[in-house]
């Protein structure tokens, strides 16, 4: 008995909730061009901060990005490790791409040091002038920690 009058219950609401069409008006029959896609988000490149033996290193060392690429660093092994770009190595403009992205840094065109295990730096090149960028690794200069990204178009 209870499973007729949920169900005759169900149907008082569906008939309560029923077409209404005459209660509207016709619907607009005018073609809308589709928003454009947005444009597909560049690649992401990672580069590991690394103590191998006695050697502290960026791997990749060089590497090659387009405009609109990112390039993640994963503090691996051996850190403290930051990047930090030479101002007389970088094309010009990209001092104003480069900055604004590094949080607390400790010095213009660095970032901060990451310390933490799988502590990443993320660089975007988003409207990045072409051209090459070398960098080092603060803490590690000495040891030759170096790398250069090249950004094409």
């Amino acid at each position: 008995m209870s499973k007729i009058a949920a169900v005759a219950g169900l149907a008082v609401l569906m008939a309560a909730c029923g077409d209404k069409s005459g209660d509207t008006p016709a619907a607009d029959t005018t073609t809308v061009a589709a928003a454009p896609a947005p444009a597909p988000a560049g690649a992401t490149h990672d580069v590991n901060m690394v103590l191998e033996g006695t050697a502290y290193k960026f791997v990749p060392s060089d590497i090659a990005v387009r405009v609109g690429d990112q390039v993640v660093f994963h503090n691996v092994s051996g850190g403290p490790h930051n990047v930090a770009f030479w101002a007389d190595s970088i094309p010009a403009g990209a001092k104003e791409v480069i900055d604004p992205q590094f949080k607390d840094p400790i010095a213009p065109l660095s970032s901060a040091l990451v310390v933490d295990p799988n502590a990443t730096i993320t660089l975007s090149f988003a409207n990045a002038p072409t051209g090459e960028y070398r960098f080092t690794c603060t803490p590690h200069m000495a040891m030759g920690m170096n790398g250069k990204i090249t950004v094409t178009p």
